[in-house]
């Protein structure tokens, strides 16, 4: 598997552990508002030596020296289920002991059937980017709502942990936005709320977009509370 780097250590990625973080390169979307812009082109990744080819090796002498002191490692992205050897590196990990919290954007419903019949992920985030009819504007492009509608249903009938989020811009998303998107994801465990950070993002334009706007987090928490089991702000 492609490692583009990865994180020691994270007390926040994996509610309740501890952990180490690994990202993948390469995705489908093109959100705008993207923290890891850098991870969206592989070959971008390639070029700029992001990952080298003993990178894998390198993070699984980490793990050998960190059994007894980390509990998992979330895999993130880009898109992790873009890695052809995704189920390898993750039943690798958990024949380690590791526990594995894997971040996907749904787009391949498929890859995560063929994941959950393994039953090697302890954990399932999924990314929920906007209301369905308005998913393109916050993907960066068309994609396929049934893929996503497909995946949300695997997770939530999965019997394992998981959550959804939304990252939350002001711009892309009004308040009015997240009824629609409990009404879609309704019963999930849980549902978070990312405060949006213009720190580093894909399409720099965005700047200009979200300027002087605002979505109150906590409003829309107590809005779509009774959705869901939890809902929380995460800043």
């Amino acid at each position: 598997m492609h490692i583009a780097g990865f994180e020691k250590l994270t007390l926040l990625d994996y509610p309740g552990k501890l952990a180490a973080v690994v990202f993948t390169p390469g995705c489908v979307f093109r959100c705008p508002f993207c923290h890891n812009p850098e991870l969206i082109e592989p070959m971008d990744a390639v070029s700029r030596n992001l990952f080298l080819e003993n990178r894998e090796e390198e993070f699984f002498a980490f793990l050998d020296r960190r059994k007894g002191k980390l509990d998992g490692v979330c895999i993130t992205g880009g898109e992790p289920t873009l890695q052809k050897d995704l189920i390898q590196c993750v039943q690798r990990i958990k024949n380690m002991g590791f526990l594995v919290k894997l971040d996907t954007n749904g787009l391949f419903p498929e890859i995560v059937s063929n994941i959950m019949r393994l039953g090697i992920v302890d954990y399932w985030a999924m990314d929920i980017k906007h209301a369905p009819e308005k998913y393109h504007v916050a993907s960066g492009k068309k994609v396929s709502l049934d893929a996503i509608r497909k995946s949300v249903s695997l997770i939530m009938e999965s019997g394992v942990e998981y959550e959804f989020r939304t990252t939350v811009v002001p711009g892309i998303h009004v308040e009015e936005d997240f009824l629609e998107i409990a009404r879609w994801i309704r019963g999930a465990r849980a549902y978070y709320l990312q405060e949006f950070r213009d720190v580093k993002l894909y399409d720099a334009a965005l700047k200009d977009t979200v300027r002087g706007k605002n979505v109150d987090l906590e409003k829309i928490k107590k809005t779509i509370a009774s959705f869901f089991d939890f809902v929380a702000v995460r800043r």
